[in-house]
């Protein structure tokens, strides 16, 4: 998975709302277009950024070409999230916890008194 790619799709709101939709379950390129005040042509390009960054599979039954949520890699972007989250909650705690201990300290010699 490409992360730049994923979150470059996300970033648009038009993207994130055709993937809430799919994430109802599959639609043509039609079915997705409805709700948006734009041409098929359009919806096709933020569909085409959205496969290109493996958000979505496309595939063809006669003439439909239905497309599906990828939830592989929506985990995957979930997990690196999560991942990260920790890493700065741990960095916070860390944090939290020197500016307590040097405010038990108090003020060091020449240092004005903190004002509570």
């Amino acid at each position: 998975m490409n992360l730049d790619a994923a979150f470059f799709a996300l970033a648009d709101p038009t993207r994130r709302a055709i993937l809430a939709r799919l994430a109802q379950g599959d639609g043509t390129v039609m079915e997705l277009a409805e709700p948006f005040e734009m041409s098929q042509p359009a919806i096709s390009k933020h569909l085409k950024v959205l496969e290109g960054a493996g958000l979505i599979d496309r595939r063809v039954e006669g003439n439909r070409r239905p497309c599906r949520l990828r939830t592989e890699t929506v985990r995957e972007i979930e997990d690196w999230l999560s991942s990260q989250r920790a890493v700065w909650e741990g960095r916070l705690d860390r944090m939290e916890a020197y500016i307590n201990q040097m405010n038990l300290r108090g003020p060091k010699h020449g240092e004005p008194k903190r004002k509570k």
